[in-house]
């Protein structure tokens, strides 16, 4: 894929959507998970906090004591990450977790029985999240404020994080792969409608078929309708323009007829050298008419276009053998039947015929003709026996106008008329030259079955 991809820059796009997705999931999951495992861990503080708080009593000599502190072993492992403290007054008991250090909680006023959630350092700089109770003691125990606090290190929090961002990667990453996938698959999909127009535009180009039609997704369907209508449009200027071409040329053959005459009046009246650059002059002009003609005859590009080429052959020749060239000729056809091209029978004609004339014209003895397919193309071959045309020569004989008989009566155009067929139904013409005669080789695509 180019970098002016269509399906890239979909895939790039998809794929570029996909990693930021996962990424924002993934910091997302995270944070959620970060959220819960607090709300866990203020839970489990919230149960050792009402244990502090109600083994709060006052010892036999008459100290404030926690009489049934927590049980969790942490509590008596110095510095284990898991601590609890009790201020009363100037009174502070902690866990042996804490050693000999204080936990400095914030100044804050705390109703009776308030729990507050704290972030407070602790011991060796650690960060606690800490969960602090305010309780009025009973006179009992000596009546006063007490702050109970609980608290643990906020380590642990970030280690179950991350363990879980580490347990998330791979199946963030397989999911990633798999809408990915998906990303292609989803562009392929989409974009077959594309290549479906593509096909039919090249159908429409090879002549298969008229029009894109509508069995297009919605989103195709009015670029389809538009392209065919555009097609419609130029279709209508083509046969616009044929019918004028073909207006003009037949309005400028009765002139020429006119001029003719006056040609011929001229020699008669002893002018011949008017005469002579006059009948240049309507030569000239009747080659271009009868070119024009042709060319505005042609039908190119139908799609239902076929013609049997025997039995083209056959019609032009019955034509050709009644000529004075023709007639003194041995002629013969090797069609096989069922030849068909994909050209406009009257245009094959005009081809056939032009090709013909000329072999008739040059032709000491015999022509051949003969048609096959050859991949996918349909080739008619005329050749005839006569002095053949030298190798560094036939551009010229392909060329407008181009004569290698100067003497002959010929205008010089039906090659060029045979090469403008052949240019508009995507064919070719082709000249082989030799000591044994010219052939020439008129080659079309072949029809399709019907």
């Amino acid at each position: 894929m180019s970098r002016g991809s269509l399906r890239l820059r979909l895939f790039l796009a998809g794929a570029v959507s996909i990693v930021a997705a996962l990424a924002l999931s993934a910091l997302g999951l995270t944070l959620l998970f970060e959220r819960h495992v607090e709300r866990r861990i203020d839970a489990e503080l919230a149960v050792y906090l009402d244990q502090i708080t109600a083994g709060v009593d006052r010892g036999a000599n008459g100290a404030l004591v926690v009489s049934r502190p927590p049980a969790d072993p942490r509590f008596d492992a110095p510095l284990s990450g898991l601590y609890w403290q009790v201020a009363a007054g100037q009174a502070v008991l902690r866990s042996r977790s804490l050693w000999d250090a204080v936990l400095d909680l914030p100044t804050d006023a705390l109703a009776d029985g308030a729990v507050h959630h704290h972030r407070v350092a602790g011991p060796d700089g650690a960060e606690l999240i800490a969960l602090e109770r305010s309780v009025v003691l009973p006179a009992r125990i000596g009546g006063g404020t007490m702050r109970a606090v609980v608290a643990l290190d906020a380590a642990d929090v970030a280690a179950a994080t991350h363990g879980f961002a580490v347990d998330l990667m791979p199946y963030l990453a397989l999911l990633g792969l798999f809408l990915i996938a998906s990303a292609v698959v989803q562009v392929a999909v989409g974009l077959r409608p594309l290549a479906a127009v593509r096909a039919r535009l090249a159908a429409i180009r090879a002549g298969t078929v008229h029009r894109l039609g509508g069995d297009f997704p919605d989103e195709i369907r009015p670029l389809a309708a538009e392209v065919d209508a555009l097609i419609a449009a130029r279709e209508a200027q083509i046969e616009r323009a044929r019918t004028r071409a073909g207006d003009l040329a037949h309005g400028l053959k009765t002139p020429l007829q006119v001029l003719a005459g006056d040609v011929e009046r001229l020699r008669a009246l002893g002018q011949p050298e008017i005469a002579a650059e006059l009948d240049g002059l309507v030569t000239a002009m009747r080659r271009h008419v009868d070119r024009e003609l042709a060319r505005a005859r042609m039908a190119a590009g139908s799609p239902d276009a076929r013609a049997d080429v025997g039995d083209v052959v056959r019609r032009v020749l019955a034509v050709v053998v009644r000529t004075p060239s023709g007639a003194r000729l041995a002629w013969s056809v090797d069609v096989p039947p069922g030849t068909v091209a994909r050209i406009d029978p009257d245009d094959l004609a005009e081809a056939i015929g032009n090709l013909a004339e000329n072999a008739a014209r040059h032709a000491r003895a015999a022509v051949r003709v003969g048609g096959r397919a050859v991949g996918g193309e349909i080739v008619v071959t005329i050749a005839d026996d006569g002095p053949g045309i030298p190798a560094q020569r036939l551009a010229e004989a392909l060329s407008r106008g181009g004569r290698l008989d100067r003497g002959g009566d010929g205008a010089g155009l039906g090659l060029a008329i045979v090469g403008d067929i052949a240019e508009a139904w995507q064919g070719r013409l082709e000249l082989a030259g030799g000591t044994a005669g010219t052939t020439a080789s008129f080659a079309v695509k072949a029809a399709p079955p019907p």
